[in-house]
């Protein structure tokens, strides 16, 4: 199935300014309020408000999609083979507490094949990735690809490990690959994931507890780059609770 998606490529690109837009002077002034949702998770009212400009963008400009948000649910054409996902500020809590690392991400997923689209865009740091599955991966217009390393020896690995991973008997796996590496980060969130897809490090495991819009806009980074994002299962799946992504290149067991 030949899809041109460089108008809806462009599109996204536009809910990322207008998100951007939004967001970071309420970052920079430090106007919000912090409350506590029932998973004890950290929200403002400016991702409330950002995914509300964001979907809003999407119900006039794409009447006949679908959409889903971290904040607002679901909505739109439940029978559209297309759907927006959106994760209004990714990393809230450094947001809150003034740490530059935190995103917008912008996904469009087919009901067949997955994440297409794929928009990063974190303004406090001046940087914003993009890609499109089988027609490349960018980090502020200019072309990325992932690193050529290729011995778990040699590799950079970041690493958010969380309870749930030892939980799920996963605790000597991620004691031997914290073990296995060159060098060893935790950078967390997008962010991670993002520097696997420009080249920076190798190997990135997410915490377990991830929901879709966590990963959704990941995907076609990554793959677009010449990487890899799986699950714990080793399987490419937006809907997953976890990711990890990797150059495609260095061998890891899961």
């Amino acid at each position: 199935m030949a899809l041109d998606l460089a108008a809806d490529l462009d599109f996204a690109l536009s809910l990322a300014d207008a998100a951007d837009a939004f967001t970071l002077p309420h970052f920079s002034s430090r106007s919000f309020t912090v409350l506590l949702k029932e998973n004890q998770t950290e929200v403002t009212e400016i991702d409330r408000g950002c995914e509300t400009l964001v979907m809003d963008m999407v119900r006039a400009q794409r009447p006949t999609h679908a959409w889903y948000g971290e904040e607002h649910g679901t909505g739109g054409d439940s029978g559209s083979e297309w759907i927006w996902v959106i994760d209004p500020i990714d990393g809230t809590s450094n947001f809150v507490r003034g740490v530059p690392v935190w995103a917008t991400l912008i996904a469009l997923v087919h009901r067949d094949m997955g994440p297409m689209i794929g928009v990063v865009s974190a303004p406090a740091m001046q940087t914003r990735w993009w890609g499109v599955l089988e027609g490349g991966a960018y980090c502020n217009g200019h072309p990325i690809r992932v690193s050529d390393v290729s011995e778990l020896s040699e590799a950079t690995l970041s690493i958010t490990d969380n309870a749930p991973w030892r939980d799920l008997g996963y605790g000597d796996w991620i004691k031997n690959l914290k073990k296995s590496v060159k060098r060893l980060r935790g950078f967390g969130d997008f962010w991670q994931h993002m520097l696997v897809a420009q080249g920076s490090i190798d190997i990135a495991v997410d915490a377990i507890g991830l929901e879709p819009y966590d990963i959704a806009a990941l995907i076609p980074v990554v793959h677009a780059a010449g990487g890899k994002l799986v699950d714990r299962q080793g399987n490419t799946n937006w809907r997953a609770d976890t990711a990890i992504s990797t150059n495609n290149r260095v061998p890891i067991k899961l």
